[in-house]
């Protein structure tokens, strides 16, 4: 007899880049997982400059680029992150998801059941960021 997989809750958001804040326009750049029972917080990535340039063509892909980077590195925990990774994963999750008005922007957050959080991760950025 094989072990049935839990089925867990996670909650995610979608990155958004927002060249100008002024006009509102947005383009999804990635997504944030965060999964409580399987101790999972994860940031997947995607940066279309193509997309970001119709948008804005004075854009610097690099800095939102570096911003996403922050953003990985605050849900690895790494210590370069300084006190924004140095949270738990929920508090970390917490403060990425905290509205605010800047370049780099989060959806609302939306909940789900899963049994692999790495893989939803995966299917969420095919879904709604590629």
């Amino acid at each position: 007899m094989t072990a049935k997989a839990s089925i867990l809750s996670f909650d995610y958001a979608l990155l958004r880049a927002v060249p100008r804040v002024d006009r509102g326009e947005q383009v999804n750049v990635g997504a944030l997982l965060y999964c409580p029972g399987a101790d999972f917080l994860g940031a997947a990535i995607h940066v279309d400059a193509d997309r970001l340039r119709m948008l804005d063509p004075d854009i610097d892909v690099d800095m939102v680029a570096a911003a996403l980077d922050a953003i990985r590195a605050i849900c690895a925990g790494d210590p370069a992150a300084g006190r924004a990774g140095a949270g738990t994963r929920g508090a970390r999750f917490g403060w990425l998801t905290a509205p605010r008005s800047t370049v780099i922007q989060t959806s609302a957050v939306h909940g789900g059941l899963t049994t692999d959080p790495a893989a939803e991760l995966k299917r969420l950025m095919g879904r709604l960021v590629h």
